[in-house]
């Protein structure tokens, strides 16, 4: 089989279980809080990473790292899963799985508003339009097409989803910056992002033990959300002749997650909700190009 063939096959398993994602968030909130649902997934993903490390042979690369990345790996560990996870756990169980998902799709516009204190870069005339664009999109989303009302909706809930959106990119700056194997940061992340779950479980109620029917979302979470479809996705770009036309697939996701919401759930669909994810999606291509355009 060839490497093209393999990236295709990787990239599909990578976007399938992507876009699953929103329906086992509403299906393990049924049963959990967004707490526990955050603490019992991070520990699922924790174990599901380290015996990736283990078959891909990385583990004497734990003991070569040097303090100052460890304390890096801590701070981004607080960023995701920890803060990152909680907030958007919140987000979904104040929203339509569709509201929520749709909106933390924005994330790619959060980073480009983010890249200007953080990165010091000026927005070009393509990103400015990319932005409202999507911003458009996200409005009409989050009011559900009723732009002028906006009463249909949780505030929070729609305050939530976006702040994940600038925690997320936030994580996603910081990250880039640092050289180490993409696995091994992850791992030292989530391990550290473990503990401080652990620390605020006073804080949420304590630890309880979930029902049984819990577990099959909690574990499918932890494995195909958080841990081993990244590595999935870092292998299909590897194996790709072309990894930017591997990236544009991803825009797939997010319509595939509105199928399956309707699919499993019988969540409605809005119209609007179609529409706003089709501007997010339109802003976040216009940027690809324009970062393209600069290089």
């Amino acid at each position: 089989m060839k490497n093209n063939t393999k990236a295709y096959i990787f990239t599909a398993m990578a976007i399938l279980f992507w876009a699953t994602s929103a329906t086992a968030f509403k299906i393990a909130l049924k049963y959990v809080s967004p707490f526990h649902l955050l603490l019992y997934s991070v520990f699922v993903s924790t174990i599901s990473l380290f015996v990736i490390i283990i078959i891909q042979k990385k583990l004497n690369q734990l003991f070569r790292l040097k303090l100052k990345n460890i304390l890096i790996f801590a701070g981004l560990g607080f960023l995701n899963p920890f803060l990152y996870y909680l907030i958007l756990f919140e987000a979904y169980s104040l929203l339509p799985g569709q509201i929520a998902m749709s909106l933390n799709y924005a994330w790619p516009i959060a980073l480009i508003l983010l890249s200007v204190p953080i990165l010091k870069q000026t927005l070009t005339s393509q990103q400015v339009l990319a932005v409202l664009i999507s911003f458009i999109g996200a409005v009409i989303i989050a009011t559900r097409g009723e732009i002028i009302s906006f009463t249909n909706v949780s505030y929070l809930g729609v305050t939530l989803a976006i702040v994940s959106t600038l925690i997320w990119a936030t994580f996603w700056l910081t990250n880039a910056k640092d050289k180490q194997d993409p696995v091994i940061k992850l791992f030292i992340g989530f391990c550290f992002g473990l503990v401080y779950t652990f620390l605020a479980s006073p804080f949420w109620g304590g630890i309880e033990i979930p029902v049984f029917e819990a577990w099959v979302p909690l574990i499918y979470i932890g494995m195909f959300e958080m841990g081993v479809t990244f590595v999935l996705w870092l292998i299909a770009l590897k194996l790709a002749s072309s990894a930017a036309r591997i990236g544009n697939l991803i825009f797939i996701a997010p319509f595939l997650s509105l199928v399956f919401l309707n699919l499993i759930l019988g969540e409605e669909i809005y119209v609007s909700t179609f529409l706003g994810l089709v501007l997010i999606v339109a802003g976040i291509i216009i940027q690809t190009f324009a970062s393209k355009d600069n290089l």
